[in-house]
């Protein structure tokens, strides 16, 4: 039964991905030109290329997932996620290219985060951004009065976020009790491999300590993940905001996914917005959204209270409590039922080594006398099985 449902599956895919023989024969030369960066300056439009591409890759991981391989599944993924992000350096797209591919990301963010069984035995990627979006259809349905007698303030301490309660905090705060539970869990145990490193940056760039959860918001504090605004890595930076933050991207390496760089990226793009808007949460929301809405926003309530921005889209206008609940949460876990008996991920302990030229990371990970995936989850942002040619 599995063996013939696993026919009718890669047929199914590979029915909407590929016309014929042809085709695949295109794709494995087109894919060999993008593994050896071959083509990238001129301004072809390639999409069409890469949307078979990903398709057939879709329908290998879908495979695999039947078969219950994991480690198949999740490298697939992963390489469709690369391809994902090098949409926009494939030269200009028409309109149908991009409803096409706007089409198929929707199909494949729906069939990661509902379909794929293998995800529960492997550090899933999107699944912050996801749940956002669940839990903003999950709470939208609830107006919160606004005014002063609604809020209880948690903490509100000098070079710290507020925190604070409201009747729509605390629906985040249920639904992490309840349905996200299992996320959320997962979130506070890599607080343990991540955190220290990155309230030390926030510390060193003089900001609040209570900074860290927005990288537990926005990626589930994942290196590797990637949200259906093809932004990328732990503080989900797009290609335009990282580039001009200093985070590079190529064919070896993606800066957004390198925890140390993107952190201090994050740090500086949000200095950069407190100093404007001199509020935190306006400055998170912008973070969200963009400084263009925020400014629209402030100007035409005549007010700097996120509270009263009520013409900011959903998602923003959920996006403070939902940060609010998981904050007052992560700070005092126990006193929302939150246990964790033992730590599952140690804290980064790592030397760095500075290499002169492009090594295999087989080769090194053996001088290093460490394994081939503790050297790749060291460095998250490589992209190829070895490092760049220039460093």
């Amino acid at each position: 039964m599995k063996q013939t449902f696993t026919r009718i599956l890669m047929l199914t895919v590979l029915s909407i991905s590929v016309a014929s023989p042809q085709n695949q024969k295109e794709t494995q030369t087109q894919s060999e030109n993008y593994e050896n960066g071959n083509g990238f300056e001129n301004n072809q439009n390639r999409l069409p290329q890469l949307l078979r591409d990903v398709k057939i890759l879709l329908s290998d991981a879908l495979i695999a997932d039947v078969m219950d391989d994991t480690l198949e599944a999740v490298y697939t993924l992963n390489r469709i996620f690369d391809l994902l992000t090098e949409a926009d350096q494939y030269g200009d797209k028409n309109d149908e290219d991009q409803e096409e591919f706007d089409r198929f990301e929707a199909s494949m963010i729906e069939l990661y985060t509902h379909r794929f069984t293998v995800l529960d035995k492997a550090d899933a990627a999107i699944t912050a951004e996801q749940l956002r979006m669940d839990m903003t259809f999950y709470t939208e349905p609830l107006e919160v009065e606004m005014g002063a007698s609604q809020f209880t303030v948690v903490d509100d301490r000098d070079g710290h976020i507020p925190l604070v309660r409201n009747k729509k905090v605390d629906q985040f705060i249920q639904y992490f009790q309840t349905k996200g539970r299992k996320q959320f869990e997962i979130w506070l145990d890599r607080l343990d491999k991540y955190g220290p490193m990155i309230n030390q940056i926030l510390s060193e760039c003089n900001l609040p300590p209570e900074l860290l959860y927005l990288a537990m918001i926005e990626s589930g504090l994942n290196p590797k993940a990637y949200s259906k605004a093809a932004a990328n890595g732990m503080w989900q930076f797009i290609y335009t905001t990282g580039k001009l933050y200093g985070l590079e991207r190529n064919w070896y390496v993606d800066e957004r996914r390198d925890v140390e760089k993107s952190t201090r990226a994050a740090c500086a793009y949000l200095t950069d917005l407190y100093n404007e808007f001199d509020n935190w949460y306006l400055a998170m929301a912008a973070y969200n959204s963009g400084e263009g809405r925020i400014r629209r926003a402030t100007r035409l309530h005549q007010t700097s209270d996120f509270w009263q921005l009520h013409s900011l889209p959903r998602e923003t206008r959920n996006y403070i409590p939902y940060y609010l609940a998981a904050t007052i949460i992560a700070v005092k876990p126990a006193d929302y039922g939150f246990f964790i008996k033992e730590k599952k991920q140690s804290q980064l302990d790592f030397d760095i080594v500075t290499i002169e030229k492009s090594a295999d990371l087989t080769v090194l990970a053996r001088s290093a006398e460490t394994s081939f995936k503790t050297l790749q989850s060291l460095n998250p942002e490589l992209r190829q099985s070895a490092t760049p040619t220039k460093t």
